[in-house]
């Protein structure tokens, strides 16, 4: 028993944190649609008002949509946290600040550098009033939601601009960069120490359904015909007064819905204008676009085409090239084979060459030669005078015999020089030498 009741506890502590769990995400799907609704509704008046006057910081309408767009921003903003553990509350600014980067000519350095605000807050809030004022604010906040990673770093599961409504905010934004805005940036409106607060009077309006009034309308009729069975027919009246009445409601009500049909069409109508301004300039871009790819593609055919005819003529040259330098190497190999002699002229020269070679090897004995032979003739003309006259005769005789001995020996160099000046072969040469 006691384990039943145990278990029974636990069931019930169990079914109570699943109920906790269900309220708490019906609680926050209420308050996400509640705050894109009211938005909605917001966008609606200030396009509205726009008709009529200028938007600036005095409008209430904008006061409340300017309260309404820092609360979704700040639906489940994490917050910062310390050195020491605890978390400081954070404003949507830095948020806003890291993930519009990306924005081309965004503002965030002008409104970091602002010197009369002072607090994250107000810069947030400086913020909304320039992007208004630039007509860019739908895109910084695209640009921000794109950004998955850091909207996940900022904001914790369940936030609006987590969810699919941001998707809806983006284009309900859109809408009011047909107004033009004109704010003060210096004002207390700016003030950060104070917290944005919504009025949601402007939007609350009770319409009693058709259903309950048929109703109504059936019960008065009942009454009115219980009435009419018991009284005079001169008391007939009143049920004609209360169909002239239900009559008169169904037209005021139509006539509320007739009105509120053309609020809507006159947005849609705003928003339908600024999406065809947007499709024609991104036409125009396109075209633009094409006739550059055009161009480039027609510079770059032209460009190929001279490119090939620059290396068809260096492929002509080429040729001519080859062709001159193979004339050339036929003429100097014709030219060299007429200059030198012949393969047996060759073998002469070659024997001449080693033979000349050999002899100015032996130079040493031929000069040794010499000497033996001036020392010859010395002693020949000394034994001369010792003679007498009878035997002068065998002198000369020997004398002739020296002469002859003299021209027998000659020097190599000067048959080397010989043979190279006149061009003659080395056995026509031997046969002179002989003869």
């Amino acid at each position: 028993m006691a384990s039943r009741s145990l278990g029974g506890l636990g069931g019930g502590r169990g079914g109570g944190g699943g109920v906790k769990k269900s309220l708490s995400a019906r609680n926050a799907a209420v308050e996400r649609r509640n705050l894109i609704t009211v938005c909605r509704f917001s966008v609606k008046t200030l396009i509205d008002r726009s008709c009529f006057e200028t938007i600036d910081d005095s409008s209430p309408e904008f006061n409340n949509f300017a309260a309404i767009l820092e609360q979704i921003l700040s639906h489940r903003l994490k917050g910062q946290v310390t050195w020491f553990g605890y978390g400081s509350p954070r404003s949507f600014w830095d948020y806003i600040r890291v993930a519009c980067r990306k924005v081309s000519q965004n503002c965030i350095c002008s409104i970091e550098n602002m010197e009369h605000v002072s607090s994250s807050r107000a810069k947030g809030r400086a913020w909304i009033r320039v992007a208004l004022m630039e007509k860019h604010l739908s895109e910084y906040i695209s640009t921000a939601l794109r950004d998955f990673k850091t909207t996940r770093r900022f904001y914790e599961d369940g936030a609006i601009v987590l969810g699919e409504e941001a998707n809806m905010l983006a284009g309900m934004l859109l809408g009011l960069n047909a107004i033009d805005f004109s704010f003060c940036l210096k004002g207390e409106r700016l003030d950060g120490n104070l917290p944005a607060v919504i009025d949601y009077i402007p939007y609350l309006r009770f319409t009693q359904s058709s259903d309950s009034i048929s109703s109504d309308e059936e019960e008065l009729r009942t009454l009115g015909s219980s009435d009419s069975e018991s009284s005079t027919p001169e008391k007939a009246g009143p049920p004609v007064i209360m169909d002239e009445n239900s009559w008169f409601n169904k037209c005021k009500r139509v006539k509320q819905k007739y009105q509120l049909t053309l609020e809507q069409k006159g947005y849609l109508e705003e928003l339908l204008q600024l999406r065809e301004n947007q499709l024609s300039e991104s036409v125009a871009q396109n075209k633009i676009l094409l006739q550059r790819i055009e161009d480039s593609d027609l510079a770059h055919k032209l460009e190929k085409e001279q490119l090939e005819y620059i290396i068809v003529e260096l492929q002509d040259q080429l040729t001519v090239l080859k062709n001159n330098d193979l004339r050339s190497r036929q003429e100097l190999t014709a030219h060299l084979t007429n200059q030198w002699p012949s393969p047996g002229a060759l073998d002469v020269n070659a024997v001449a060459l080693d033979t000349l070679l050999y002899r100015k090897h032996n130079k040493q004995w031929y000069e040794k030669s010499y000497q033996s032979l001036d020392q010859l003739s010395a002693e020949v003309s000394l034994s001369q005078t010792s003679l007498d006259p009878g035997q002068s005769q065998e002198g000369d005789g020997k004398q002739d015999t020296l002469n002859l001995i003299s021209e027998a020996v000659f020097d190599p160099a000067d048959d080397y020089s010989f043979l190279s000046s006149s061009g003659t072969s080395f056995s026509e040469y031997a046969e002179k030498r002989g003869e």
